[in-house]
């Protein structure tokens, strides 16, 4: 059994990783920081080939997928990806755009690519790592981040609805987590001020309801809340509320 997981230098990435491995899966770990990658290889059970690669760039995701479209990977995680902080009009434009890549278009050719060759087996599970930032009607000084999650919420639930109406049994989930304690606060320059949850439990909690085929995975009963919330509240009202929220965190510099 062999599980393909991207961002696993560290955070959700990393614990997922960890999880799979100890279920008895090897591990294809990729990732920009090879140095922390060798060291998860170091410490898991199973067998782990690490690759060292930016997915911000499309060429390089298009020859992850070549250098593993015959080793039967039977699961799948996009769990690669960033934020930032700050005004649209005050965001940098080339860190806007890396996001985009990194967030939306490596999901988006991963997802393709691997999801036919399931689709030929008629079995595997993809994981999309999103946010429940993912189902707000925006997120004021985090415009690009949200919308981001967005689409990989709405194509994730998408592939599912069809895998469904065609009887497939391979499985595609969504993870949209809330705050989790990980590195992302300092890319994103932001300090979340509600308690983080573990990227150990989100990371267990993921992989669990995955195997399960569930399609909406939210670990944490506040994150379900404001899914709920987010949904029957008019789009202005969350958009402002959203806005409150982010005002209340505090920069901090990118380390």
């Amino acid at each position: 059994m062999k599980a393909l997981v991207t961002g696993a230098s560290s955070g959700i990435g990393r614990d997922m990783a960890r999880v799979l491995s100890n279920m008895g899966y090897d591990i294809i770990a990729v990732a920009r920081d090879g140095e922390k990658l060798n060291e998860l290889k170091n410490e898991l059970k199973t067998k782990v080939e690490i690759i060292e690669l930016d997915l911000g760039n499309i060429e390089n995701c298009k020859a992850l997928y070549e250098k593993n479209k015959n080793k039967n990977i039977d699961i799948l995680i996009n769990n690669a990806g960033f934020g930032d902080f700050g005004e649209f009009i005050n965001t940098d434009l080339d860190k806007e755009l890396n996001m985009i890549e990194v967030n939306i278009v490596a999901v988006h050719i991963l997802t393709k690519l691997f999801l036919k060759d399931m689709e030929k087996r008629n079995n595997g599970y993809i994981l999309n790592v999103a946010s429940i930032a993912g189902f707000m009607a925006g997120g004021p000084y985090m415009a690009t981040y949200y919308s981001t999650k967005s689409y990989i919420v709405s194509l994730s639930e998408s592939i599912y609805t069809e895998l469904k109406k065609n009887n497939s049994k391979v499985k595609i989930s969504v993870l949209c987590p809330g705050p989790v304690n990980t590195n992302f606060n300092n890319v994103a320059n932001v300090k979340f001020n509600l308690k983080g949850l573990s990227s150990e439990y989100v990371a267990k909690y993921a992989i669990k309801n995955m195997l399960k085929g569930k399609l909406i995975i939210i670990p944490g009963i506040m994150n379900k809340l404001a899914k709920f919330l987010s949904k029957i509240s008019p789009d202005k009202l969350v958009c402002k509320v959203c806005m409150m929220m982010q005002e209340r965190k505090k920069g901090k510099e990118s380390k």
